[in-house]
């Protein structure tokens, strides 16, 4: 919150009963160190009260005035966390009916009786500013309690989304396998992809309980005194396969000496792993990627740097969190739980190190500097087939960044009799279009670049697909995303893993 900011919420805003009493109370409570603002009639005290204020002052000749059903509706219309303190200063001895009805309506009022000693004043208005205070501090944790939830469901959503994909190539090849009952050395190639999918998903899981055990303190780190410059080598051959699949330039620029460290040189070739990892995610296809390493001032200092989408200013704070993902990031991503940057600092700071994160803006790039206390140099030591419908007269188009998926389901459907071609991007589905004209596609949603939604908008725009029978593939399932996929032109909404018993109906439908 901003210092003006503040400075509104903890003023006392003051209406008298007359000019002069309004006079001695604001100077009153100025001289007491308190920001106080008088206001001239209670219309202009409700609406300063929108604008913020720690406690109200209020003569009781002011609630006879035809504004005081507003200023009640104001303060019963206050959040859950507010409670704002009255003082009403009522006449001597008398009973006041509208005093009363006052404390009927709004429930934090407190009568002080006229005329009353400054100190004793002065005092209530402390005790008032303190309990306000509280409540500051009450809406602050609630605000943080409603991000951290806000940011785990989007965390579980993601988890979800990123557990379905490996499952479609799984569900599929199985189906593949069952149906078709391949020769051993025609099997092979399903059971690699079914392995490198298993991998990733094993991959999530391994990310997750890293940080289930960091979290609680279980994660044991075998240190020992190594050099730098072998745990980087290390982490780039671990990336490399992310890096070149986007044909990403990698730039090495190592110190030429060795950079003595103590620490644990698997789990610093993770963190660095998953920096490079996610400088290629991040990172349009055809970009350039530098890792850096020198030694200086006693530290061991690495960057990771990219030419990617870059990091909006307001999220620099708070990328390493948990939970937190830049909006947009998980789509240019293409997988990923968003996990992996909280993993690198947990595991960076374990091991006596800091890192931070840079970036000039959106579509500026990153950069991600670690920092390691460098050591002496001397140191370094199955499910039943469904009828088969008649499909030999249809074309069909996959469309999925993940080839895996669109490959085993490209096979599935030319199985099932249909004359199928595979694109891997938005772009590339176009260009085949006029040649395929195909009467069924099979569109991803969640591909970078152009998505599912603006390539199902582009088919039915041209000829070639005016007619096609769209259907969308995706992780996501709730109604809205259903909603979402029939207005850019779906026909048909399918979850991922793929059922294949879900798409035959589809199939055998269409072909009658």
């Amino acid at each position: 919150m901003s210092q003006a900011a503040d400075a509104l919420e903890r003023r006392i805003l003051v209406r008298a009963a007359t000019a002069k009493d309004a006079l001695m109370t604001h100077a009153v409570l100025e001289r007491a160190g308190l920001q106080a603002h008088s206001c001239a009639t209670l219309t202009e005290l409700v609406d300063e009260l929108a604008r913020g204020a720690g406690a109200l002052v209020l003569a009781e000749e002011a609630l006879a005035d035809a504004a005081a059903g507003a200023l009640t509706q104001a303060l019963q219309q206050q959040p859950s966390w507010s409670d704002l303190p009255v003082l009403v200063l009522a006449r001597q001895g008398a009973d006041s009916r509208t005093v009363v009805e006052a404390m009927d309506s709004v429930a934090n009022v407190t009568v002080i009786e006229r005329p009353v000693r400054v100190a004793a004043f002065v005092s209530s208005v402390r005790s008032a500013l303190r309990a306000r205070t509280r409540q500051y501090v009450q809406r602050a944790t609630l605000a943080g309690l409603r991000l951290a939830d806000q940011r785990k469901t989007e965390f579980l959503a993601t988890l979800a989304h990123e557990l379905r994909n490996p499952l479609a190539p799984l569900q599929t090849a199985v189906t593949l396998l069952k149906r078709k009952r391949p020769s051993p050395d025609e099997a092979v190639r399903h059971y690699d992809m079914m392995r490198r999918q298993i991998d990733h998903m094993v991959r999530l899981v391994d990310d997750l309980m890293e940080i289930s055990r960091i979290t609680r303190g279980k994660i044991e780190l075998a240190s020992a005194d190594i050099d730098l410059q072998q745990v980087l080598h290390d982490a780039v051959e671990l990336s490399r396969p992310l890096i070149d699949g986007a044909q990403h330039r990698l730039e090495l620029q190592l110190a030429t000496g060795a950079l003595p460290v103590r620490g644990d040189s698997v789990r610093l070739a993770q963190v660095f792993s998953n920096l490079l990892n996610n400088a290629a995610k991040y990172t349009p296809a055809g970009g350039h990627i530098v890792l850096a390493a020198q030694a200086t001032d006693g530290q061991v200092v690495v960057t990771v740097r990219d030419n990617g989408i870059g990091i909006a200013p307001e999220m620099l704070d708070t990328v390493f969190d948990m939970f937190v993902q830049a909006s947009g990031a998980s789509k240019a991503a293409q997988g990923g739980l968003g996990i992996g940057l909280t993993l690198a600092r947990s595991l960076v700071e374990l091991q006596g190190g800091g890192i931070d994160a840079h970036s000039a803006g959106l579509g500026q790039g990153s950069a991600f500097t670690v920092r390691l206390p460098l050591q002496a140099p001397q140191a370094v030591a199955a499910t039943a087939a469904a009828p088969t419908p008649s499909t030999a007269a249809l074309t069909a188009l996959v469309v999925d960044d993940n080839r895996d998926a669109a490959d085993s389901l490209a096979e599935f459907l030319q199985a099932l009799g249909l004359d199928t071609g595979v694109a891997y991007s938005g772009a590339q589905a176009l260009e085949l279009l006029p040649s395929l004209r195909p009467d069924l596609a099979i569109l991803d949603i969640g591909m970078p670049g152009m998505d599912g939604y603006e390539l199902a908008r582009r088919l039915r725009q041209l000829p070639e697909g005016g007619r096609t029978l769209l259907v969308a593939l995706t992780g996501w399932g709730q109604q809205r995303d259903r909603e979402a996929t029939a207005a850019a032109g779906f026909d048909h909404h399918l979850v991922k893993p793929l059922d294949p018993d879900a798409l035959l109906p589809i199939l055998d439908r269409f072909s009658r």
